[in-house]
């Protein structure tokens, strides 16, 4: 099997994932959508207020099975998502959490920590 990415001829595209932002009491959970992402082609970065989520979505085809495209919307390329926070994130113990293509951040800052 052979693992390839797939951008048009002459763009390197990105894509932006979904991402659904909650305030709940303990901080922050922002919740990004994946599907088709493996855990081991995420990072996720935290700097000042922003997190960033990056990686790769990989098209998965047997070279040799002789197929070729009819339609694709599926984006499969690198991909980098920016979210800022209204506020710093420097004290904030982060946690991820990833199942069926949903990738889970949460954020709390020190002072709520004693109340997960």
């Amino acid at each position: 099997m052979t693992v390839f990415l797939f951008s048009p001829p002459g763009q390197e595209s990105e894509w932006q994932p979904a991402v659904d932002i909650y305030r709940v009491s303990q901080g922050w959970v922002l919740k990004f959508d994946l599907a088709g992402v493996r855990l081991e082609d995420i990072q996720v970065y935290a700097r000042d207020r922003t997190v960033t989520v990056e990686g790769v979505r990989r098209d998965w085809m047997m070279e040799d099975s002789g197929c070729r495209h009819y339609s694709m919307e599926i984006s499969y390329s690198r991909f980098q998502r920016c979210v800022e926070l209204p506020e710093e994130l420097r004290t904030a113990k982060i946690r991820t959490d990833y199942r069926d293509g949903i990738l889970l951040v949460r954020i709390a800052q020190r002072e709520d920590l004693n109340h997960e």
